[in-house]
């Protein structure tokens, strides 16, 4: 079972990851800078940005605006 859970938990990670790098990218601002050997190092998997132990605050009043979610309209207001 817990072996089950940590690969979950890696997969969600490498997910979120992965929304995090899409949105840079699509910065044309990062797009000048990254070279072709610059985008072929990027990888969904770090972890840096992880706290494993300990206690973790969450504000689940805001939401992480990852993979284009800015730009979709609201359920409620349809654009």
């Amino acid at each position: 079972m817990s072996v089950l859970c940590l690969r979950i938990l890696q997969t969600a990670l490498i997910y979120i990851n992965t929304l995090m790098l899409q949105d840079i990218l699509a910065d044309p601002e990062w797009a000048k800078l990254l070279k072709p050997a610059d985008r072929r190092g990027l990888t969904p998997l770090f972890w840096q940005h992880v706290q494993p132990h300990g206690e973790v605050r969450l504000d689940v009043a805001k939401r992480l605006t990852l993979g284009g979610a800015a730009q979709a309209p609201e359920a409620g207001n349809p654009a």
